[in-house]
């Protein structure tokens, strides 16, 4: 529309140059020959012409031919002028429908696309889901009559997998058909966030009451208990059950401390030591596990800039991860290299792996791949989502590589510390 706007003011400005300079070499040939009525009669249409243009006279009705090229001139510069703001109005438009976050297209009378912002055209690629919402997008606009609307919602399976809402609407005078527009928005990140919401209510009302009716019940059964081996039994499971509600609520304490951090305390942090001490507080439970743990830190010692205990707690729950779905026997080896300005920490186990399926969600709040054996592994659900914050806090990121039966590796991208003095 906005182009087609452009094309019809420009179009009027070149018939009014040529109009205007056939009027001109016409009076001034009547003047040089004195037919007088000639140009009167010529005058006359100029003055009609120029209300056509310009919505009304920018002079009073020439008296001779050199009021006349007055007139013509005057009435050109306004033309002109109009052009120019016309012009700038379109720019300023287009732009502004460039910043917006949806896709916009607009269509004539005849169906035909005769704008797109550039999120519509950056729809328009050849990938299989935006040929389906190109499909949606042109179904709609047929089917969008005068003074209606129609609203679709596509669900493209990826990947990436992405949920898109198109709505149309057509435009009208009052009278007759003018076009139709078609907004495409995509609420992807918006359904996401409403999923890891019910997950997150659903997860930690199941973490808490768990543990909570246990605790009830094996409490109850205690008062009425009067054997001492049996006793002891209860008691020790009653506080296990309560260190798992202990640790769900440190996990949900840890999580909001970190994302409330966006920017945490920057200080030089060696890596070797974080390392050591997060590989020492998940010694116990490997040796419960049978599972080893083989650090190897850089050498030289490398520092980062960040905040100790959120590294620290980053680490631990990657390697306290890989030891949880090792086997018994294995062996989870802890690494650190330099690569490309960034120290890169890797923990890599041999156990069962992750479906594809899931690589997606791991780092969701609560997500976990085997419900089941979460479970009896004794976890929450919330240390990967601790480590992805903790790398986002340090301007890192983290990946996984995994093939499931085959074994798991996370790698922690970190920045380099510049400065000389780590502590």
């Amino acid at each position: 529309m906005l182009v087609e706007m452009s094309n019809t003011v420009n179009l009027q400005v070149s018939v009014l140059a040529v109009a205007g300079g056939v009027v001109v070499l016409l009076l001034i040939s009547a003047y040089v020959f004195g037919n007088r009525s000639g140009a009167d009669s010529l005058r006359q249409r100029l003055i009609a012409l120029g209300s056509r243009l310009g919505g009304e006279n920018l002079v009073d009705e020439p008296a001779d031919v050199e009021e006349a090229l007055i007139y013509v001139e005057l009435t050109t510069e306004r033309a002109a002028e109009a052009v120019t703001n016309a012009s700038a109005d379109a720019i300023r438009l287009r732009k502004a429908l460039d910043t917006l976050p949806q896709a916009v297209i607009v269509c004539d009378e005849h169906g035909e696309q005769v704008f797109r912002n550039s999120h519509a055209i950056e729809l328009m690629g050849k990938r299989h889901g935006d040929a389906l919402a190109i499909q949606a997008v042109d179904e709609l606009i047929s089917s969008t009559s005068i003074g209606s609307k129609e609203e679709r919602t596509l669900e493209l399976y990826g990947p990436p997998r992405r949920t898109l809402i198109v709505s149309t609407k057509s435009i009208d005078n009052g009278q007759r058909n003018l076009g139709v527009t078609a907004v495409i928005e995509d609420v992807s990140e918006r359904r996401r966030l409403e999923e890891v919401r019910r997950d997150f209510i659903a997860n930690v009302s199941h973490e808490m009451k768990t543990p909570m009716g246990a605790l009830g019940l094996l409490a109850e059964t205690l008062l009425d208990e009067t054997e001492p081996a049996v006793s002891r039994r209860l008691a020790e499971r009653i506080h296990m059950e309560a260190f798992r509600i202990s640790r769900v609520i440190d996990d949900l304490l840890d999580l909001t401390r970190i994302e409330s951090e966006a920017t945490p305390p920057r200080e030089p942090v060696l890596i070797n030591l974080v390392m050591a001490e997060a590989a020492e507080r998940v010694r116990e439970a490997a040796q419960q596990r049978e599972v080893m743990i083989e650090l190897i830190e850089p050498n030289p010692p490398v520092a980062v800039l960040g905040d100790r205990r959120q590294l620290t707690s980053a680490v631990f729950n990657l390697i306290d991860n890989a030891v949880k779905f090792s086997y018994p026997n294995s062996t989870v080896q802890v690494t650190a290299k330099i690569s490309n300005q960034e120290i890169v920490i890797g923990i890599k186990d041999d156990g069962v792996g992750i479906p594809a399926r899931d690589l997606e969600r791991i780092f969701e709040r609560f997500y976990r791949v085997d419900p089941g054996r979460s479970r009896a592994t004794g976890g929450t659900g919330l240390g990967l989502s601790i480590v992805r914050h903790v790398a986002q806090n340090h301007q890192g990121r983290v990946e996984v590589d995994s093939r499931e039966g085959e074994g798991t590796t996370f790698s922690l991208h970190l920045p380099l510390q510049t400065s000389t003095e780590p502590s």
